[in-house]
């Protein structure tokens, strides 16, 4: 199991981008590539005064609802691999109570780092499903991931602008824009999705650990140490996930003047 969690950690960096080559449009060879490809279709795209993607621009997008895919589900299977690996781990500590201080230590210390990866693979999964259900949107920080050339950064200043007053003198957004400010709400009404069902998830496992810290007999210090300590990391963990939920539920509902100050300051 040990072997499997390293080569899916290993797949995770270094498989979806050859993965998300397959598929409509093509691949890129790494990130400046990938980079210049949007930066140069968005330019044009903006330009256009069109809402439906240029079909450049629709290859780029593409391109990154797979990369996010792939990501998504190499990161899900991380997590439960690291799951697995730690409740053996965890229960192999619970049973080494007297069987030597140094055990214990490197028990307990093998279970702390696991159930940190376990953490870092949740996020993976909650944060590469928010871009897989809005890639558009999180694209937009490769916009100005660096200093952009004169016609692109003419093109956010235009972009700025028209955030600012979304309506114009005419009482009109642009098309262009108005998919923008639509999927920047989307991108958010994902993450509060997501980070909502994994809060009630978090509460329940909570809940379930607390019972059983509650049924296990006072002697058994060690089970109930480790009880007691889940119980506390997944009651706060809910926490987070329920402030995420409605920080991200307040910009969807009012989503253009969170990507402004996007534009303005960087995500």
């Amino acid at each position: 199991m040990t072997v499997l969690t390293v080569a899916l950690a290993a797949a995770f960096v270094v498989a979806p981008r050859f993965l998300a080559g397959f598929g409509p449009g093509s691949g890129f060879a790494g990130e400046p590539d990938l980079v210049e490809a949007l930066q140069a279709s968005f330019t044009g795209y903006w330009s256009s005064g069109d809402r439906d993607l240029s079909p450049g621009l629709e290859s780029v997008v593409d391109y990154w609802f797979r990369y996010h895919l792939a990501k998504a589900a190499i990161a899900a299977l991380l997590l439960i691999v690291l799951v697995a690996l730690g409740v053996r781990v965890w229960k192999a500590f619970v049973k080494a109570n007297g069987l030597g201080t140094c055990r214990s230590i490197v028990l307990a210390s093998t279970g702390v780092l696991i159930t940190m990866l376990a953490l870092f693979s949740l996020v993976a999964v909650m944060a590469n499903l928010q871009g897989m259900i809005a890639p558009y949107a999180s694209t937009l920080p490769m916009l100005t991931i660096e200093a952009p050339d004169t016609q692109l950064a003419g093109t956010l200043d235009q972009i700025r602008l028209q955030l600012a007053d979304p309506q114009g003198t005419n009482n009109h957004t642009a098309p262009a824009l108005q998919l923008m400010i639509d999927d920047f709400a989307r991108y958010h009404v994902a993450m509060a999705v997501i980070a909502a069902i994994v809060a009630t998830a978090l509460i329940a496992l909570s809940a379930a650990l607390w019972r059983r810290f509650a049924r296990t007999d006072r002697p058994n210090r060690r089970t109930r140490r480790v009880l007691g300590s889940f119980g506390i990391l997944s009651a706060l963990l809910s926490l987070a996930a329920i402030i995420v939920a409605m920080a991200n539920t307040t910009t969807a509902a009012d989503p253009a003047p969170a990507l402004l100050a996007f534009f303005q300051n960087g995500w």
